[in-house]
């Protein structure tokens, strides 16, 4: 959620070469689009709807705010308009009593056109460089040399890549936006939407890219285009010399991210913790930016393997980089920046990243509750991320987690709360019905988003089947158990769901 303060200090700021303002009181402005091309072009920015261009706060008129919207996102998804389309989400902000959209870019690995032309940014504006063919050629050029992820296999097609994980791709972008476009295309027109089939500019031939064979493509294809490619995940407590527990990786990009968070709840405490009424996994929450970083911003031309580590009282993280500086970050003036654009892009589809920059936030939001000290995270040729993380049945608390309490700015107010044992057994046999139930439970879904992605059409079966066993057994819970049956119920996995989710990967 984007606050009032931080859009205030971009309008204090002025327009340049990564932010504009357009003033839009009624309706969407052409030029709305001829500068998100550009921004997508050259290196990213932030779009500031219902701002004019002297910093001044307009607003956008209330009663065409949704419309607004719509006719956005239909447009940027619109091949016709913005060609490769461009995914983009629009945040409302309230800022003087006034209603602001705010729309981020990241930087693309592709050439964007709008309505046929070719748009790119310099510090005056977007300027129209379609019949400039040196700066074309220029363009497509630094788009090439800059992301490897954008190289063409011309030999490598459909074949190559798992049908059913291109399924199972669709249908986790349809539960998160039940309009999607993925839900229509067929595979092809998929992997085309998400720019993972390309034509080469230089040899003129067409083929999968890099992206899409380490995203879908079978094992056997992915070492082939990448044979050293591999993140080993690493329990090292007792056995300091080599490990207590091993998992190497060495499969596509969507697995490869669920057995990262398999391997971190397999061996990391999830401590109680609450934002207002709500109890969160901020365990979770830190490790899924911390297992994208690992997968969406490394430099697929390095040999150097990734590793995740689990120490006594930290995890540490290595992956091979492109940097952009060197050191130490600071969050508070870190700009992040794109390493994978089409590779991010695709997980942030299928919810398994947030927006750039946004997940970094929640990391270190949560770190120092997590842990007791801030996370780091360390920029060179080798990109570090040190995590401080609670112990089972450490000392201090007494063989218990440590809970946490916050209100809804995610502020910590109280102190420790003594919760449940954070290494229950499942000791009760649970059906198969309830473990399918498992292995989709992602975060926190309504019943009509888990009957979707299970294609389960009766609802009486589905409760009666699926989740009065899972809530009998203990391994998933209720997030209004006051309210069973709220319109607004929710379900997420217990600690010992997770637990049986473990044992059963």
């Amino acid at each position: 959620m984007i606050d009032q303060s931080r859009i205030l200090k971009l309008i204090q700021s002025g327009e340049g070469l990564n932010l504009e303002f357009k003033q839009c009181r009624e309706k969407l402005n052409l030029d709305v689009y001829q500068t998100i091309c550009a921004f997508l072009n050259r290196h990213g920015g932030t779009l500031l709807l219902g701002v004019h261009d002297s910093g001044k706060v307009t607003g956008i008129a209330p009663h065409v705010v949704d419309q607004i919207k719509k006719d956005f996102v239909t447009t940027i998804n619109n091949p016709q308009k913005i060609q490769p389309p461009a995914y983009l989400s629009v945040d409302e902000v309230q800022v003087h009593d006034q209603i602001i959209l705010h729309v981020y870019v990241p930087e693309s690995s592709q050439v964007h056109r709008y309505n046929g032309r070719i748009f790119d940014r310099n510090e005056d504006g977007d300027f129209d460089i379609t019949d400039h063919t040196v700066k074309v050629a220029e363009l497509y050029q630094r788009k090439q040399a800059a992301y490897s992820e954008n190289k063409v296999y011309p030999y490598a097609g459909l074949d190559d890549l798992r049908p059913e994980l291109i399924e199972k791709c669709r249908r986790l972008a349809g539960v998160w936006r039940d309009s999607h476009p993925w839900l229509d295309m067929d595979d092809m027109e998929l992997i085309q939407s998400a720019q993972l089939f390309q034509k080469d500019p230089e040899t003129g031939k067409s083929g999968i890219t890099l992206a899409g064979i380490l995203l879908l493509g079978n094992d056997q294809v992915i070492l082939s285009a990448v044979p050293h490619h591999r993140t080993d995940l690493i329990l090292r407590k007792v056995n300091l010399d080599r490990y207590d527990d091993r998992d190497l990786v060495r499969t596509n990009l969507i697995e490869s991210y669920e057995r990262i968070m398999a391997f971190v709840q397999k061996h990391l405490p999830d401590p109680f913790h609450l934002e207002g009424t709500n109890r969160i996994s901020i365990r979770d929450a830190i490790f899924r930016e911390v297992a994208s970083n690992i997968l969406i911003h490394r430099e697929y031309r390095n040999a150097f393997p990734a590793k995740l580590i689990i120490e006594r009282g930290q995890v540490r993280t290595e992956n091979s980089s492109k940097p952009h500086g060197f050191g130490v970050l600071d969050p508070s003036t870190f700009t992040p920046f794109p390493k994978n654009p089409v590779i991010g892009a695709f997980f942030r589809e299928i919810h398994r990243a947030d927006e750039l920059g946004s997940g970094m936030r929640n990391m270190m939001k949560y770190g120092k509750a997590y842990g007791g000290e801030d996370p780091q995270m360390i920029e060179g040729d080798v990109f570090r991320i040190i995590v401080k993380v609670p112990e089972f049945g450490a000392e201090g608390l007494n063989g218990q987690q440590q809970g946490f309490k916050t209100d809804t700015s995610g502020a910590q107010s109280g102190g420790p709360q003594v919760t449940q044992q954070v290494t229950p057994q499942v000791t009760q046999q649970v059906t198969p019905q309830v473990k399918k139930l498992l292995h989709v439970l992602s975060g926190e879904m309504n019943r009509q988003e888990l009957q979707d992605v299970l294609e389960l059409k009766d609802r009486i079966h589905f409760r009666e089947s699926y989740i009065n066993p899972a809530l009998k057994a203990g391994v998933i819970e209720m997030t209004q158990p006051g309210s069973p049956k709220s319109p607004t119920q929710k379900y997420r996995l217990t600690s010992k769901g997770y637990e049986e989710l473990n044992k059963l990967k």
